[in-house]
């Protein structure tokens, strides 16, 4: 077993952890917290395995994804907080 392994292990405990929190959450931000946990949980499942498969394409892959995310994380605080600053 390798530590890239545990890794991946620690990711998928953590997004199911955010799944719950999804479920039960009370309020709007608790659930967007959870999905923003959930996406770059996803991302660094990917980047992780294009490390253990020594894939260097995905780089670019999560690159992408995480500006796209951390442009969904901008987006859901502004729709929480009603666009206020």
């Amino acid at each position: 077993m390798h530590v890239i392994d545990i890794g991946l292990a620690a990711i998928v405990v953590a997004m199911v952890i955010a799944t719950y929190r999804i479920l039960i959450g009370p309020s709007a931000a608790d659930r967007g917290a959870a999905t923003d946990v959930i996406f770059f949980g996803f991302v660094g499942l990917v980047a992780m395995l294009g490390f253990r498969l020594d894939t260097a394409l995905v780089v670019d892959i999560v690159l992408v994804c995480s500006l796209v995310g951390f442009l969904a994380a901008l987006s859901m605080a502004r729709l929480i907080t009603g666009g206020k600053r």
